[in-house]
């Protein structure tokens, strides 16, 4: 069994205001992952001090920190990053499209790995944070699942999309993915079926997600529902436990 847990972490910013990277380390240590999925990450940005979240969550982890950069102004970075102690290797990182209409929106990327399970198992996971605008997730979406991304060759089953996609299970982007992959909400085998993780106060939304490829089975999935959690992020990570087989 594996456990997969995605984080948006919000720049270890909590709801009280306060830019704190040792307490998500700390929620993310009391779920005990195997492989951690973490959005909105900041590297080396004056407004958290100039901290390498990236490395620093790891270090705290005892994991290794692989990055992907979003946005650059400079030297500061902001993106996404996949944490591990498995043995991985990168399958892919880049861009995703903007929305012409409105250039001025935030970039957006995705971060591929694949991970070696041992006696030739493997596991892709790849790990995106899709736009605010319905339009910009939809073109990001359909980026994802063409033949650049997972529609492609270098896609290899099992397989699993996470990240924080800004977007409910009715929305077209939602169904975007579900068209390709089955989301981990419907096939859990225990745990609620539907899981909010946003806002972290009091969550009741479901924009937080993992998609599975076959191959994938679901043992549980819950959000790591802790009062340091409701504080450390304004949106609770989601935790999967996970099985795979050819």
């Amino acid at each position: 069994m594996l456990r997969l847990l995605t984080y948006n972490v919000h720049r270890c910013v909590g709801t009280d205001g306060r830019h704190d990277v040792g307490r998500i380390a700390a929620v993310i240590a009391a779920e005990a992952p195997d492989i951690v999925a973490l959005q909105e990450v900041d590297v080396g940005r004056a407004r958290t001090g100039k901290v390498d979240q990236a490395h620093e969550i790891a270090r705290r982890l005892n994991m290794t920190p692989r990055f992907h950069a979003a946005l650059r102004v400079e030297e500061e970075l902001y993106g996404d990053a996949i944490l591990t102690s498995l043995p991985h290797t990168v399958v892919k990182a880049g861009p995703l499209p903007g929305y012409p209409a409105a250039p001025m929106l935030e970039p957006r990327g995705a971060l591929w790995l694949s991970f070696d399970l041992g006696k030739g198992r493997c596991l892709q996971v790849l790990n995106t944070h899709l736009g605010l605008v319905p339009r910009e997730q939809q073109l990001q979406a359909a980026a994802l699942v063409g033949e650049q991304w997972l529609g492609g060759a270098l896609r290899q089953d099992p397989f699993i999309l996470t990240g924080d996609f800004n977007a409910g299970p009715r929305s077209r982007v939602y169904a975007q993915f579900a068209h390709v992959l089955r989301n981990a909400h419907d096939f859990a085998t225990h745990g609620p079926r539907r899981v909010a993780t946003f806002p972290s106060r009091l969550p009741v939304l479901r924009i937080d997600h993992m998609f599975v490829s076959s191959g994938v089975r679901i043992l549980g999935l819950r959000a790591g529902m802790t009062a340091l959690a409701r504080t450390a992020s304004d949106h609770l990570p989601l935790v999967a436990d996970i099985m795979t087989h050819a």
